[in-house]
């Protein structure tokens, strides 16, 4: 195989049972947000599709749960392995299709290997574990797998946080349909679909249908989809939760965050503002764990406002398939007037601008809020952008009171001298995940990622967490004669 992704071959189709023309023969034209450029055309899935999608998963999910374990977890190394053969090329993919800079690219694939190894290695760790029972009779609680799992997957780390969901799902014996985002349908996609391709799994396992609501509803509905793994925005995951009840799936909801990244007065301000520039500008604060505020003591707020400015002006934007840049494209139009509504009306409000502010054609550049309060656009909304709004606190105990001021529960950090102090503090965080002395952009495969509130509705992703989404506790007995 010299190449991964033949244009060609996926102009118009969509993988389910084989490369297919979508049953509507609608297509989408796949665009380059720092251009404009269409780089393919892919197949948009219709309600049709999934449905039949579905069925066809159903019967083959049978067949590949009755696998032995050692053969699901070779398929899953396989596909781990020429990812690793062909991350040129899907870097590309990442930095054209969903305007990633090439660090950002690498890390992901780098990621979404470990995701693929640690999601094999599931498939031969114990299924259950014995039960106390009467005399002759054997009592066992084992995992099995839910049958048909459906994922719909944000175009904002396109590959990994597919894969998240796809891997322990299918090595936990379960058949998968994949809803991509339409506009990172190949490298959140069609990738994963020459993955396991190549790699050797059955092609009525996994089915990959690039789509909008239309397919992402039907995914939702089917009657033969007993789990719906949703990373997104908060309010389409309110709709897909609503809607998954009405068939008794499992759900599971990943979804947005406003995070705060916490300066006390005791913190190195040179490294809290480079974290702070991290959490809030990698890939353009597209990033669900992005620092959205920045909680800051009154002792060192304008030193840190000064300096993270600093840090601010330094970065360079614009397209990062032409340019060693670090910031690339927001990922449309529609997103980039999102995020400069904020900042204006934030402005109009009384927030001062210390830098940015100002789009220039699809770039929107780092852009510094100082004097934001808890009543600013800035401060209330997610904003995914590359935008650090810096609110000033008193003392610890607003510190607090401020970072928990939110609907959302996603990720926090914590900036001190003191690790005693920061934990202390993170005792009083309503959130999944606390960093004391790091940023709030971070990730493991092996940690249960996922948060409080509205970002999520308690489901957790990494290693061994991944038992609680995929599988279902059944108990079975066994005896030798009739009771």
């Amino acid at each position: 195989m010299t190449g991964l992704v033949d244009v060609d071959r996926l102009t118009g189709t969509v993988f389910s049972d084989g490369w297919r023309p979508a049953s509507g023969g609608a297509v989408a034209d796949v665009v380059e947000p720092a251009t404009g450029k269409t780089l393919v055309q892919v197949g948009v899935a219709a309600a049709s599709d999934v449905t039949r999608a579905a069925s066809v998963a159903a019967r083959g999910g049978q067949a590949w749960a009755a696998r032995p374990a050692a053969d699901r977890a070779a398929v899953l190394r396989r596909a781990a392995g020429l990812l690793e053969e062909h991350r040129a090329e899907v870097a590309r993919w990442l930095v054209r299709e969903g305007g990633a800079v090439r660090a950002k690219a690498e890390t992901e694939i780098a990621d979404t290997v470990e995701e693929i190894l640690q999601a094999a290695a599931l498939a031969t760790q114990p299924h259950g574990q014995v039960l106390p029972s009467a005399p002759g009779r054997s009592s066992l609680a084992r995992r099995v797998p839910l049958g048909v799992v459906g994922v719909i997957s944000p175009w904002n780390v396109p590959l990994l946080l597919a894969l998240r969901s796809v891997a322990p799902a299918l090595a936990l014996g379960n058949a998968v349909i994949l809803k991509p985002d339409i506009r990172t349908p190949v490298s959140g996609g069609l990738v994963v679909a020459r993955l396991f391709e190549e790699a050797g799994l059955p092609r009525d396992v996994l089915h990959v249908l690039p789509g909008d609501a239309v397919a992402g509803a039907a995914l939702t509905a089917d009657p033969i989809v007993s789990m719906v793994s949703f990373t997104g925005s908060t309010a389409v995951g309110r709709e897909v939760g609503a809607a998954a009840g009405r068939t008794l799936k499992r759900v599971s909801l990943e979804l947005g965050g406003n995070n705060a990244l916490i300066v006390l007065d005791d913190a190195g301000v040179e490294a809290a503002a480079a974290a702070g520039a991290f959490a809030s500008f990698f890939h353009q604060g597209q990033i669900c764990m992005a620092a959205g505020r920045h909680i800051v003591h009154t002792a060192v707020a304008e030193a840190y406002v000064r300096r993270l400015t600093e840090e601010a002006r330094r970065l360079t934007v614009g397209d990062p398939w032409t340019d060693p840049v670090d910031l690339g494209p927001v990922i449309d139009g529609r997103q980039l007037e999102r995020i400069h509504t904020i900042v204006r009306d934030s402005v109009a409000a009384g927030a001062e601008l210390r830098c940015g502010g100002a789009p220039d054609g699809p770039f929107y550049p780092p852009t510094v809020l100082a004097g934001v309060t808890r009543r600013m656009p800035a401060f209330t909304r997610e904003i995914f952008g590359p935008v650090a709004p810096v609110v000033v606190v008193r003392d610890d105990d607003e510190a607090a009171a401020v970072a928990n001021d939110t609907e959302y529960g996603l990720v926090a950090a914590v900036r001190t001298g003191s690790v005693e102090r920061g934990l202390r503090l993170a005792d009083r965080l309503r959130t999944g995940m606390i960093h004391v002395n790091d940023q709030t952009v971070n990730h493991q495969a092996v940690v249960p990622f996922g948060g409080f509130g509205a970002s999520g509705n308690g489901a957790r992703h990494g290693a061994q967490f991944a038992w609680d989404s995929y599988t279902q506790w059944q108990w079975l007995t066994t005896r030798e004669d009739r009771p």
